[in-house]
């Protein structure tokens, strides 16, 4: 007798936003996703720290700005105390100053609130598959920021590959650098996305590190970081 495989268990999510409107809307679109479930909304940072605590979500979807307590500093204690969970952040501007802080934290994901809802389903997604996406205008000014404290060109010596790595997992890291997914990683090298993940996985081990934005910074600090061609 065929016996049919249960469903798996959809994401739990968590949405902490001080704007009820937008959290109410973005909770309704989330709900209507087979594989996605909102089991909480808070709507300062100290809320969310709270119902986080209560409820273990995979995932908690924060805004930034807040009272009581900012996303940035929220982000901070639910890692802390729940490193099961994953912890992505909302902003509604590219110029915003808490993007290197909460990377910094090692918050998950970092995007903008005006994206399509389609991109929010697949960062959750994302997020649950080891991944770190960042919003593709915020990729630039972030690489920026790293690079503030990068060697330079002509005022250090040159840097070397870190022995540890593979010249493809380096190749991989300059490419998540990028702002590119794992998907597009295995298209760009024509290389399946399941190899990809072994090999972001693998340098991960490597250098000691917890996520993929931890190693892009890395490799952006020593200087091995290339833009990656269109």
């Amino acid at each position: 007798m065929n016996q049919s495989v249960p469903a798996p268990e959809p994401i739990r999510v968590l949405l902490v936003d001080d704007q009820p409107l937008f959290r109410r809307a973005i909770a309704s679109l989330v709900d209507e996703q087979p594989d996605l479930v909102v089991v909480g909304q808070g709507n300062n940072g100290l809320e969310g720290v709270e119902l986080a605590h209560e409820l273990r979500p995979d995932v908690v979807l924060m805004d930034v700005e807040m009272p009581v307590m900012d996303g940035v500093q929220a982000a901070s204690r639910i890692l802390h105390d729940l490193p099961a969970t994953k912890v992505v952040m909302l902003t509604v501007s590219e110029d915003d100053d808490h993007l290197l802080p909460a990377v910094r934290q090692g918050v998950h994901g970092y995007l903008l609130k005006d994206m399509h809802p389609k991109e929010l389903f697949e960062t959750f997604r994302q997020v649950m598959r080891g991944e770190n996406p960042v919003a593709p205008a915020l990729v630039g000014r972030l690489l920026a920021e790293l690079r503030q404290g990068a060697p330079t060109a002509g005022g250090s010596p040159e840097v070397q590959e870190p022995p540890a790595l593979s010249a493809r997992e380096l190749e991989i890291l300059r490419l998540v650098a990028g702002g590119l997914s794992n998907r597009e990683i295995g298209s760009r090298l024509s290389i399946t996305e399941g190899t990809v993940k072994n090999h972001v996985h693998n340098a991960l081990r490597k250098l000691g590190m917890d996520n993929r934005i931890q190693a892009a910074a890395y490799i952006v600090r020593q200087g091995l970081a290339t833009p990656p061609a269109p």
